[in-house]
């Protein structure tokens, strides 16, 4: 009995040593805590697992794209960004993969964040022939200006954004003028929201602008257009972005690509957790629906992420080991 003991002690030991080294390797970890919902509740699904399944010090940071990812190039902190958009400054994040100051980490995003035109699903399951922006073009009827319904409409969002020029600019290439179309200024994305909202209670037309992932599409069906032609990005950059530019051709709307980004400092001394950074990604549909619970529920980005792990373990589970999964859902 005392020989085991002495080995059960033994090893209990020798468990005690191993996570002491794997929390000692982790160690603290600052996390890029961005100041919208799908990066929000990321970060506190990541300090979570960080936490509770790798023995870190995990600590949410206040971030935003630009200064969060030139800061952790310029000063080494903090040390993870979940949801780096890459393509809003991608000679910046070339630059320090470059240099050996970021490491990139697993596509958060697994199918890339998405921005076009889209129309409501019991539209699209009423008329299955509508598949495109030209297909739309074809059935004004279908979506009528509310200030004059002998035209169509294409909702546009408030003036500043990047999505607003490029819809002006599609609204040209597509001759939706042409083809009795009206082009709505929505005036802000509370009027964008609305709009769609509107629509939906009353199960009316509509065709617009909108992206993804948002609690929004989480909470209404919506159907992408498909643009009918591929995405020339050097047509892109040259007229579908720039205001003023006078002939827009039709062009398909590229994804946005969505990364997780690591110090270099961190990857070198994460360890197994540096795997799970890896590996751990998500669907516009998952952060759609964890989004619009955490709208329905006021709750906090820390809320959502133990919803989620509460909710999804078949998913969470694949991006860690057993052993690791076992841990966070005795912390949970």
């Amino acid at each position: 009995m005392k020989k085991l003991l002495a080995t059960t002690c033994l090893a209990a030991g020798l468990l005690g040593l191993g996570s002491a080294a794997s929390a000692a390797e982790c160690g603290d970890v600052t996390i890029a805590n961005m100041n919208w919902q799908s990066a929000e509740v990321l970060a506190s699904v990541d300090k979570f697992i960080l936490t509770e399944g790798y023995g870190c010090s995990a600590e949410l940071v206040v971030g935003d794209t630009v200064p969060t990812i030139t800061s952790m190039i310029e000063k080494g902190e903090p040390d993870i960004a979940p949801e780096g958009w890459v393509d809003l400054l991608p000679d910046v994040v070339n630059r320090g993969l470059q240099e050996g100051k970021l490491v990139g980490a697993a596509v958060a995003l697994s199918d890339g964040a998405v921005q076009g035109w889209w129309v409501p699903k019991y539209i699209v399951d009423a008329n299955p022939d509508i598949k495109t922006i030209d297909d739309v073009l074809k059935h004004k009827e279908l979506f009528p200006d509310p200030e004059d319904p002998s035209k169509g409409a294409i909702f546009n969002g408030p003036q500043g954004w990047g999505g607003t020029v490029v819809t002006t600019q599609l609204y040209k290439a597509y001759g939706a003028e042409a083809a009795g179309f009206t082009l709505v200024d929505t005036g802000s994305a509370a009027g964008l929201d609305g709009s769609i909202a509107k629509a939906y209670e009353r199960k009316q037309g509509w065709a617009g602008y909108y992206w993804a992932p948002t609690a929004l599409l989480g909470k209404y069906e919506m159907v992408k257009l498909e643009h009918g032609v591929p995405n020339d990005m050097a047509e892109w950059k040259r007229c579908n972005t720039v205001a003023d530019c006078p002939d827009p051709k039709k062009n398909d709307w590229p994804k946005d690509k969505v990364q997780t980004l690591v110090t270099k400092e961190f990857a070198d001394r994460a360890g197994p957790a540096m795997e799970y950074l890896n590996t751990r990604a998500w669907t516009n549909d998952t952060v759609n629906k964890l989004m619009a619970w955490m709208t329905d529920n006021q709750a906090s980005g820390e809320e959502g992420a133990k919803h989620f792990l509460e909710e999804n373990p078949d998913l969470w589970t694949k991006w860690v080991s057993p052993e690791v999964a076992e841990k966070i859902k005795a912390a949970l």
